[in-house]
């Protein structure tokens, strides 16, 4: 698998242009396939996204390493992730920053991806099982924000929990539209925001969708 995993990287992620050397050794040492259902172990370090169950994907390697690269992950940071999935990019941050804090609103997925981080290792990441459109705001302010779901617009109290100098990397967009990977930049309270490429993401659950109230 470490085979597997270091091509991954070379001709998936550094090929494209993923650059920043902490992101590149992050990504060889999370191992992708301990965080996919078993059937898709095969396939792990493919260029592709993999279900992983309740109509959700893990992310393709390189879409991972992209969206970590354009946060600027630093050693102290707190993260914010929304959408755990099955894990995978949360120990990714793990690798790079202090503490990720993951929500997940598929108690089933929620559940996994806690149990799958642990037995990885990572004692780092904290996972909750909630409406991740209201962030997680007991432990806000974050450095960063990384959501794994497109939605509509970006969420205001993502924006809100967003530490001033901070960077947020969302898809937005529908799923029958083309979604835009959007980098949010917030200094001194305003915001900027970038178009970095077209994507296509699972559309961003929320409570009702997800029996949550």
């Amino acid at each position: 698998m470490e085979e597997r995993r270091l091509a991954m990287v070379a001709e998936q992620i550094e090929a494209r242009g993923v650059s920043a050397p902490r992101v590149l050794e992050a990504m060889r040492r999370a191992e992708r396939h301990l965080f996919v259902p078993d059937s898709q172990v095969p396939f792990a370090y493919d260029d592709r996204p993999l279900p992983i169950g309740h109509g959700q994907t893990i992310s393709q390697p390189y879409i991972v390493a992209l969206m970590t690269e354009l946060i600027r992950p630093q050693p102290p940071f707190k993260v914010l992730e929304i959408g755990a999935g099955s894990g995978y990019q949360a120990a990714v941050l793990a690798e790079l920053v202090e503490e990720v804090y993951t929500v997940e609103i598929i108690a089933p997925l929620a559940k996994w991806a806690e149990a799958r981080l642990a037995a990885a290792g990572y004692e780092n990441v904290m996972v909750k099982q909630a409406d991740g459109y209201y962030g997680w705001e007991e432990h806000a302010p974050f450095d960063a924000v990384v959501v794994t779901a497109a939605t509509p617009h970006i969420p205001p109290p993502l924006i809100e929990q967003l530490k001033d100098g901070g960077r947020m990397i969302i898809p937005v967009g529908s799923r029958f539209r083309v979604q835009q990977l959007v980098l949010v930049e917030k200094e001194k309270g305003e915001l900027t925001t970038r178009n970095m490429l077209p994507v296509r993401f699972v559309p961003f659950t929320r409570g009702d969708d997800a029996g949550v109230r």
